[in-house]
């Protein structure tokens, strides 16, 4: 599941290094408005849904907070 968020979002906002930390968000690579981009990209390719309380800093760290996140919601 990591490779496939990773390609996913490689080619939504190839302008962010995604591997350059395990603190995207903490380390201020991700911004909000990327954010947002990232929570619908996932949203619309693996036909979940984020809930709000999902929305938190450890899930959006990483690529594997990501993958993580997006396979609890799959199931």
């Amino acid at each position: 599941m990591e490779e496939k968020v990773l390609a996913l979002l490689q080619g939504e906002f190839p302008e962010v290094d995604f591997l350059a930390s395990e603190e995207l968000v903490d380390d201020g690579i991700l911004d909000s408005l990327t954010l947002t981009g990232i929570i619908a990209a996932l949203t619309m390719e693996f036909d979940i849904t984020i809930p709000y309380e999902e929305i938190v800093e450890e899930n959006f760290n990483s690529i594997a907070g990501m993958a993580a996140m997006v396979e609890r919601l799959m199931e």
